[in-house]
């Protein structure tokens, strides 16, 4: 039986005018069966931003390639191995000590045991604890009774894994086999202390094609990201995330993540500060826990908080858009696009401005969150009816382009409609509200809004916020409409 929904209200108030009042009802429904997990989460090519806004991004958001900064050595513990042997011997080195501790991670159904995803992992000193990567394991924490897993050694030996811990934010599972390490991967108490140039090396299994080592360099530390990943030059390919990438000794750097798609043996892991972290949660809890999901919310709520505090932290920026004022964010982690159609012999020309973060929650193959986007159009014509630009205009504020309606992860999107006037500017204005099924507390925001004070121009604007709470994204949603604005007429 679904429970009662649960009736909320949301009003957009700015100062010295009208509200506009949403009225949301939001039924919790029992969650689908999520998609088959990603074996690899990569970064988009850069891309400039479409001139109709975009819907709410299920994916990473295109970006730049990120930027780099070299880091000197810090508190932590310093590897003497900085200055290694010729690095092909090393590597042939390294893998004959380490193959032992390798693991692949596997995610079967349980209907069959038929292969669904593949990943790496391995054991951390001479326990029977792996550390993975959460997207490698994320079927088995949001749907274990669909999905189990196993684990498959360089001898080709295989066993059950159980699930200890994950973190979401960071992209890291901790889970239990029936076996212990070695003792070659050592996970410190502090970060390793690297130097930019440094080799480190890279282990896991790629394309399910069997066990392998990469060669590369700790090249900085990403510096747009949302949380913090070092960039690794050299190749990871689908399959090694989850595995170690190391010193020449074997002290754990960090775990293999991710790639550019676009790049050259550009790639990314999560450092090893995260990992320690996670086992020291795992060392204090009695058992596993029976269910993810609210543990994942818990994460994603903790996630959100910090987002929209940080989005607020200050005022919008404002940007002029002919004769109107848009508010933007440019940070760390937004970055904004511009781009026109502009043609001397067109009937209309639309300049716009896109703003997005980076980086998102992956939580599923198909379901990214934690993101915030903003838009805006400027549309003009001097050659257009009145009518004929009505009819334009009206064409491009898209209510529909919110998300489909028949996504399971999400309640369908209850919209309202009011006519308000900001302090400076009468507006259009459409809001429409989502609930995440399985993770109680979070919403989707999406606010359409469209000026109505000239017959031959209209500014459309757009905020998207993924993965919120109702408090954060009211407060978002009205900084938002209340920086829309008309410049002063001199």
């Amino acid at each position: 039986m679904r429970p009662a929904p649960l009736l909320v209200s949301l009003a957009l108030a700015c100062a010295g005018a009208a509200a506009v009042a949403a009225s949301v009802a939001l039924a919790a429904a029992k969650a689908g069966t999520a998609p088959a997990a990603q074996r690899i989460q990569g970064a988009r090519p850069a891309a400039q931003p479409p001139l109709t806004p975009p819907s709410p991004p299920l994916a990473t958001p295109p970006g730049a390639p990120p930027a780099t900064t070299p880091s000197a050595p810090g508190p932590g513990e310093n590897d003497d191995s900085a200055t290694l042997p010729t690095p092909s011997t090393a590597a042939q080195q390294l893998y004959a000590a380490a193959r032992a501790d390798l693991l692949q991670i596997r995610m079967l159904l349980r209907n069959g045991r038929s292969q669904s995803t593949v990943g790496s992992g391995f054991l951390v000193g001479t326990g029977n604890l792996v550390l993975t990567n959460y997207h490698v394991v994320s079927q088995m924490a949001l749907d274990p009774d669909v999905y189990i897993g196993e684990y498959v050694d360089t001898d080709g030996k295989g066993g059950p894994i159980e699930l200890m811990a994950v973190d979401v934010l960071h992209d890291l599972a901790v889970v239990r086999v029936d076996r212990v390490g070695s003792g070659f991967f050592k996970v410190p108490e502090h970060p390793v202390a690297l130097i930019q140039g440094q080799y480190l090396y890279s282990l896991g299994n790629p394309l399910d094609l069997g066990f392998a080592i990469s060669e590369g360099a700790y090249n900085g530390a990403i510096t747009r990201s949302f949380y913090e990943q070092l960039i690794f030059t050299g190749p990871i390919n689908s399959g090694m995330s989850g595995g170690p990438s190391v010193t020449a000794s074997g002290m754990v750097a960090g775990i293999n993540v991710s790639k550019r798609r676009d790049g050259e043996s550009v790639s990314f892991l999560v450092p090893v500060k995260y990992a320690q972290d996670l086992l020291a949660r795992v060392a204090r809890q009695a058992h596993p826990p029976r269910n993810f999901n609210p543990l994942i919310a818990q994460q994603l709520l903790a996630h959100q908080r910090e987002m929209i505090d940080r989005l607020l932290a200050e005022p919008l920026s404002l940007k002029a858009m002919g004769p109107y004022r848009v508010p933007v964010r440019e940070s760390q982690q937004l970055r904004c696009w511009g781009r026109s159609n502009f043609r001397a012999e067109a009937e209309f020309t639309v300049d716009a401005v896109s703003c997005a973060m980076e980086a998102a929650i992956y939580v599923s193959d198909t379901q990214q969150t934690g993101h915030v986007s903003m838009s805006h159009q400027y549309l003009r014509s001097a050659s257009l009816q009145p009518l004929q630009f009505s009819a334009l205009a009206s064409s491009r504020f898209r209510v529909d382009r919110i998300g489909s309606s028949r996504d399971t992860r999400l309640t369908r999107p209850v919209c309202s409609e009011q006519f308000v006037h900001t302090a400076t500017l009468p507006v259009r204005a459409v809001l429409c509200v989502r609930a995440y099924r399985k993770f109680a507390g979070l919403y989707n925001f999406t606010l359409l809004t469209a000026s109505t004070d000239d017959g031959q121009a209209s500014l459309q604007s757009r905020l998207d916020l993924a993965g919120v709470s109702y408090e954060n994204g009211t407060r978002a949603t009205r900084a938002f409409l209340s920086a829309l604005g008309r410049r002063s007429r001199r």
